[in-house]
């Protein structure tokens, strides 16, 4: 990600901020228990002990002590353990509650940035990924089927606005549980209001929740991004541009109300290709009809998409007046 000092040294502080809570944290829970449990506390001593004694040994060229030392030391953390366990703690009480465990809140994998990390620079840096914010209400716990009709039928696929929605989370779900070991990509399309972009926030959540990195943009954000590559000062592609590339999921939302031209046309090409290549999966929500999109991107564009992603049209009434005429209808005023 491109980020400047006083971006890095931001998130750097949040994982000192981190670790040491985690420190205070492990602190209070050693103070409580040891307390109640003096054993606990024996045991810490005995391991100090025994590992002085058996290093002494080590360095007299006792060559049975370091097997030694390993077998006394396990079997003190295993009374360690059913100490805990018998008074309805979890074995690992004293380990730092880590929001990360595979960095252990550091940031990086030797010297490599954690995915946590990665993730964290991409909220910081676009502020699209606001995103957080929006996905504590747009996700699949919020998600209500109750605004799509059983009696809007699709001719084509004979099935009810009710129906194709269901299909479409089920879709989603299967894209989430196999995004590890099959790429796949998603394009949902049709009119206004019928929970395209919340669908991909769902999707969204649920990928961020288990550590992968993901990027929102609407389509005009997407195709700034690379005006400022093509024609900014510099002679190497900057971070956050191949971060579009880079990242495992890209969202590209209300594809089409940008101002499009050849560039935009020649770009989403581009992005779309490259990813491709890459198996890197792609999210885009588009209010435009399939004729449209050909008409707009090219038919190049469309084969593109149309062989490469689940394509889905969601349709019936517009769920954000719904939702208005629902709160107009329950709305009392002050009296």
């Amino acid at each position: 990600m491109a980020l400047s000092n006083t971006q890095y040294n931001t998130l750097i502080r949040r994982y000192e901020d981190r670790q040491l809570e985690n420190q205070h944290v492990v602190s209070k829970r050693i103070q409580s228990l040891y307390g109640q449990f003096p054993r606990l506390s024996q045991i810490d001593d005995s391991i100090s002990s025994i590992s002085l004694a058996q290093g002494r040994k080590l360095l007299e060229g006792d060559e049975d002590a370091l097997a030694s030392l390993k077998a006394q030391i396990s079997a003190l953390h295993a009374e360690k353990e059913q100490i805990l366990l018998r008074h309805g703690y979890p074995k690992d009480y004293f380990e730092p509650p880590y929001g990360c465990p595979d960095c252990k809140d550091t940031g990086y994998i030797g010297s490599q940035k954690c995915h946590c990390f990665q993730q964290a620079a991409i909220d910081l840096v676009y502020t699209q990924s606001n995103i957080r914010q929006i996905l504590e209400q747009e996700n699949f716990q919020h998600f209500s089927y109750e605004y799509y009709s059983d009696s809007q039928v699709n001719p084509a696929t004979k099935l009810s606005s009710l129906a194709t929605a269901k299909q479409t989370v089920a879709l989603c779900m299967d894209f989430i549980s196999t995004f590890d070991t099959d790429f796949k990509n998603l394009f949902f399309y049709g009119d206004t209001g019928t929970g395209k972009t919340f669908l991909s926030n769902c999707v969204a959540k649920e990928l961020l929740d288990t550590g992968h990195s993901v990027i929102y943009f609407s389509s005009s954000s997407l195709f700034h991004i690379f005006e400022k590559n093509d024609f900014g000062r510099g002679d190497s592609p900057s971070e956050d541009y191949q971060n579009i590339f880079d990242c495992d999921l890209l969202i590209i939302d209300d594809l089409g109300t940008e101002l499009s031209n050849a560039f935009t046309t020649s770009r989403l090409f581009l992005c779309l290709n490259e990813r491709i290549l890459r198996q890197k999966s792609t999210i885009i929500s588009t209010n435009l009809g399939l004729r449209q999109l050909v008409d707009i991107y090219s038919e190049r564009t469309f084969s593109r998409i149309s062989s490469s992603y689940t394509m889905i049209k969601l349709f019936g009434n517009d769920i954000r007046i719904q939702k208005k005429l629902n709160f107009s209808s329950t709305y009392q005023p002050l009296q």
